[in-house]
């Protein structure tokens, strides 16, 4: 049939695409899994959170996810194989093993994980970012991340504060096999050292260790934090951390000045100790002032805590002498009273006795008789002369 006069012929290409978009439309999308929302597609973004419900990762995940997060679930533990097929037999690189090929991100933050065990993270051969931020970590596998050979993310942020020292040689463990890792967050952990393993990883480009209980480098970690072969020099985030200002932060110094564009937050740097270098700016300071051998600095560092409760002891026995002097007068406020009375009229009998003889002294009739001239005595008719 002829198209009417007025109406555009249909172009040819526009029925072709309509009819791709009809078919891209009628296939059935992946269903996206019970508790979780899936944004835009399952392919691109799941965000599961159903508080303390959710005690494992679910197991119906699209195979070809993209971005997996997880938040505010009661996951506490983390069992091998957690996101691999049910079949897998926990050996690293196993086929049979792999159920998200495809999933590059995941986000496991606030979800209560105390244990992470070995192979964890098996099945995800194309992992490239982890987050396990602001979980309480008490234990880690040292195979933990084995067979992540793509990640190059890991948030470790404010999740081993409670693990202590075997917590920290578990990571140091676990991180030895993650050779593209290039950040590494482990902010707000409270340590007072950096894991070796860490400072070691040959692509490193950052690492976030803003928080801690960090008295320092020594130059053993300034030495791991350089690159041969013409690999980048890693950045190093420290802002937050007690420094101690002595003799030992000498290298770290002259590394900062050296460097300071490693340390974006070097200008943030303060010292903690000692304590007449207190709240300075650990840039500012001349390599003169760090000194820990010079046993009169020691002395002077030791005495002022020391002085101080001197004097607090010797206030509180002058209040202690005082406070007995004031019970005295109390007790003998009658004894007093009586000596006060008894010299004041010892005063005014004083005072009477001088007011007397000044009465006495003034009396006109009290003058003596002035003394007749000689001359006239000579020429007195009585004289018989």
């Amino acid at each position: 049939m002829a198209p009417r006069s007025g109406q555009p012929e249909p172009r040819g290409p526009l029925l072709p695409g309509l009819l791709l978009v009809a078919a891209a439309l009628s296939q059935p999308a992946a269903p996206c899994p019970f508790q979780c929302y899936c944004f835009g597609s399952p392919q691109l973004l799941l965000r599961c959170a159903s508080g303390a419900e959710l005690r494992q990762p679910p197991r119906d995940v699209p195979p070809d996810a993209r971005n997996l997060t997880i938040v505010g679930a009661n996951l506490t533990v983390l069992r091998a194989a957690a996101f691999a097929d049910e079949d897998a037999d926990g050996e690293e690189g196993a086929a049979g093993g792999v159920r998200l090929p495809f999933l590059t991100a995941l986000r496991l933050t606030h979800n209560n994980i105390e244990v992470v065990e070995d192979g964890a993270f098996d099945g995800l051969p194309s992992l490239a970012a982890l987050d396990l931020s602001h979980n309480p970590l008490r234990a880690l596998g040292a195979g933990a991340f084995r067979g992540l050979r793509a990640l190059s993310s890991l948030q470790l942020n404010h999740a081993l504060v409670r693990g202590g020292p075997a917590l920290l040689a578990a990571l140091n463990a676990a991180l030895a096999p993650l050779d593209e890792l290039r950040l590494l967050g482990l902010a707000g952990n409270a340590l007072s050292r950096l894991p070796p393993a860490a400072l070691l990883r040959p692509r490193l480009e950052q690492l976030d260790a803003r928080l801690n209980a960090l008295a320092g480098l020594g130059p053993d970690d300034l030495r791991a934090l350089e690159r041969d072969g013409g690999l980048p020099a890693p950045r190093l985030l420290l802002a937050d951390n007690p420094l101690r200002c002595g003799c030992a932060a000498r290298p770290l110094l002259a590394w900062l000045r050296n460097a300071t564009e490693r340390v974006p937050d070097a200008r943030r740097l303060r010292c903690a100790s000692p304590r007449q270098l207190q709240d300075r700016p650990f840039l500012d300071l001349d390599e003169a002032r760090l000194r820990c051998a010079d046993r009169d600095a020691e002395d002077v560092e030791l005495a002022g805590p020391e002085l101080e409760a001197s004097y607090v002891f010797f206030g509180l026995v002058l209040a202690l002498i005082g406070l007995i002097f004031l019970m005295v007068l109390y007790l003998n406020r009658r004894g007093i009273q009586r000596w006060m009375r008894n010299l004041r009229e010892a005063c005014r009998d004083q005072m009477e006795g001088y007011h007397y003889r000044y009465e006495q002294d003034a009396d006109p009739r009290r003058v003596p008789a002035p003394a007749a001239p000689a001359g006239s005595r000579a020429t007195s008719p009585s004289s018989g002369l």
